[in-house]
This record gives C-alpha cells, sequence and structure tokens, in this order.
C-alpha cells in the first residue's frame, strides 16, 4: 500500500505518511456496507476496485493500480482486519 500510494489519497492505519483525505479514511472499512457508496463491500468486489477502479465506475477519482492479484487480495486481507486491531 505504501508502494503504490495508496496513503497518497487515504488515511489508512499503521501508515503514519502521507495521510490523504481525497479518498477518505479507511479505518473501520470492514464494518461499512459499501465500497465508494456504490458496490457491496465483498472481498472479491474489494479486489477487483483495487485493481481497476475505473473499469468499476468511469467517474471514480480513484486510479487503476499495478498491483498483482495477490498484492490486491493482501491489501483487502490488510482493510478487513483494521477492526481486529
Amino acid at each position: 500500500m505504501t508502494e503504490v500510494g495508496c496513503g497518497a489519497c487515504h488515511d489508512i492505519p499503521g501508515i503514519d505518511w502521507p495521510r490523504g483525505a481525497l479518498g477518505g479514511p479507511l479505518e473501520g472499512f470492514a464494518r461499512r456496507p459499501m465500497i465508494a457508496g456504490r458496490f457491496p463491500n465483498q472481498p472479491g468486489v474489494l479486489i477487483a476496485w483495487i485493481r481497476n477502479a475505473p473499469v468499476m465506475a468511469p467517474d471514480t477519482a480513484m486510479p487503476a493500480s499495478l498491483m498483482s492479484e495477490r498484492d490486491a487480495r493482501d491489501v483487502a486481507a490488510y482493510l478487513y482486519g483494521l477492526d481486529e486491531r
């Protein structure tokens, strides 16, 4: 998440810098019913969103990432695990 710059737009627990505000904070992500206010918060949907959000929502400000499927799964697991900390 640090390498691809997720923190440039999101405030992410466990990542000290940067602390972006454009994409909103990701604390409590697992408790949210929706991803980006429009897609069900489910692991497969989240992985697709992380990898290529513009395909799912062309009007989104979130860019496509160059993450592999495995890295996107790891990010999803991290976000779903935030509530367990």
